[in-house]
């Protein structure tokens, strides 16, 4: 299933993009899951877990999709690989954008983690007086 990425940077600009909106994903996606699991007693590895796993695989599947296809994929002919290759945006630096896609998520989720905890201890000094 191909998806319109033409507004998007080549090379590792277009890494930092792609990891800028994976990062984004990992921000909302830890909120939500502190928010569900602050209600449901979960831990906190609980939390960035499954907000590492949705975000990855909602901002940077079709990528790692593609990654493996062309590195695992039965091509059989030359034809194939062209008109596999032409539905993806800059297939030179997919691996770049995987990568930045990876790390982009685990930087948001940190961030929101930092945010979150960062709070809780201000209204935890804020209380004790």
């Amino acid at each position: 299933m191909p998806y319109d990425q033409s507004w998007m940077g080549y090379g590792f600009v277009g890494g930092l993009e792609a990891g800028g909106i994976s990062a984004v994903a990992g921000v909302v996606l830890f909120v939500l899951f502190h928010a569900i699991g602050r209600r449901g007693g979960w831990s906190e590895a609980k939390k960035i877990g499954w907000s590492y796993l949705l975000a990855v695989v909602l901002s940077a599947g079709g990528d790692i999709g593609n990654l493996f296809y062309f590195n695992y994929g039965n091509l059989q002919s030359l034809q194939l690989l062209r008109a596999k290759l032409a539905e993806v945006h800059d297939p030179d630096n997919l691996g770049t954008r995987v990568f930045c896609e990876l790390v982009g998520a685990g930087v948001g989720i940190w961030l929101a983690w930092l945010a979150i905890d960062r709070r809780a201890r201000r209204g935890a000094r804020a209380s004790r007086g």
